[in-house]
């Protein structure tokens, strides 16, 4: 009997290597092949890309950002954006926010935000790790090969990869012109 699963990163990785006509690989831990250093970098820079976007899946709205001892508040360690819903000046400068307008980085007081996080592979949801597999794999073939016929199939793929997550995000997200967060900042001012 088969066992049906989410993609692995294994898996992802194997389908890059693939894209260029290389023999998959059984273990991500192996050492010594440029390839598969390769291709765990790409697959990693094309999740982070995909994830900065901030989809329902990894963005969290309202989130706590308590300052600590000193009054300094810290992005969490996985934080891609930090979105504070008021026009305040505050700025993310590295993980330490830093108030631009009162030119310091304490506060008086703890702040909420809206924070898209990077997520690691195994916390993403399916229609997520197939678009950042066909995305990393179109371009990480092209980088090594550099083949266009290649790239015309793999781009149509990409496109569905894309529409299917977009559709995923629309069913999940729950979106209105009234909850988005850019209609919301309009209307705070």
């Amino acid at each position: 009997m088969t066992t049906i699963a989410l993609t692995s990163e294994l898996e992802a990785v194997n389908t890059l290597l693939a894209s260029i006509g290389e023999s998959a690989v059984n273990s991500l831990s192996v050492t010594g092949l440029a390839d598969l250093s390769a291709a765990r970098r790409t697959l990693d820079e094309f999740s982070r890309e995909v994830q900065l976007v901030g989809w329902h899946f990894n963005t969290e709205e309202d989130y706590p950002l308590p300052r600590d001892s000193k009054s300094h508040i810290y992005a969490p360690t996985n934080a891609l954006k930090i979105i504070l819903l008021d026009d305040s000046g505050i700025v993310q400068r590295g993980l330490k926010l830093y108030n631009k307008t009162k030119h310091t980085d304490t506060f008086d007081k703890d702040l909420r935000a809206t924070v898209v996080f990077l997520l690691p592979w195994d916390e993403l949801p399916q229609v997520a790790r197939h678009y950042i597999m066909v995305r990393a794999s179109r371009v990480f073939q092209t980088r090594t090969l550099g083949s266009d016929t290649q790239f015309q199939f793999s781009a149509e793929e990409e496109m569905s990869a894309l529409k299917a997550l977009t559709e995923a995000e629309g069913e999940t997200g729950n979106y209105n012109m009234f909850s988005s967060m850019s209609y919301r900042s309009i209307m705070d001012r």
